[in-house]
């Protein structure tokens, strides 16, 4: 009984602190590994293979720097924050996301068969790979 009291408290003060609070979209479908990574003048640069299955995103977000990418298999739909499609990218395709908060975006693989990016970012030493952002009212996540 305490335990469900507590429980129940506990869940009241989340969902006071938390109403009308847009919470980040998680991504789905997607895994990654780190191909390499160095640390030099104050900057951080990683090497990443992302994949994103079928119908997977990367959920909303935005770098503290900016992301050099290449298509290796699949095709990504780009997404930024007006809900638009700013780049449709296939196998061999190149992309570059720019850096900041005003750059909210989405990626997400809309075919078949699984997208494949090689993804280097270019980011101020000891800054996350990407920051979580908000789905900014766009009828897809």
């Amino acid at each position: 009984m305490r335990r469900a009291l507590v429980s129940s408290f506990l869940a009241a003060v989340l969902l006071a602190a938390g109403g009308g609070v847009a919470t980040a979209t998680p991504a789905s479908g997607v895994t990654a590994r780190i191909l390499w990574q160095f640390t030099a003048a104050g900057k951080d640069y990683v090497l990443r293979e992302i994949t994103v299955a079928p119908g997977g995103s990367t959920g909303w977000h935005f770098h503290d720097g900016t992301l050099y990418g290449a298509v290796r298999a699949g095709t990504l739909t780009h997404n930024a924050s007006d809900c638009s499609i700013d780049g449709i990218y296939h196998t061999g395709d190149a992309i570059t996301e720019p850096s900041g908060a005003d750059h909210v975006h989405i990626g997400r693989n809309l075919g078949t068969a699984p997208l494949v990016l090689d993804v280097l970012y270019v980011l101020p030493a000891g800054s996350p790979l990407a920051q979580d952002a908000p789905n900014p009212g766009c009828a897809f996540q």
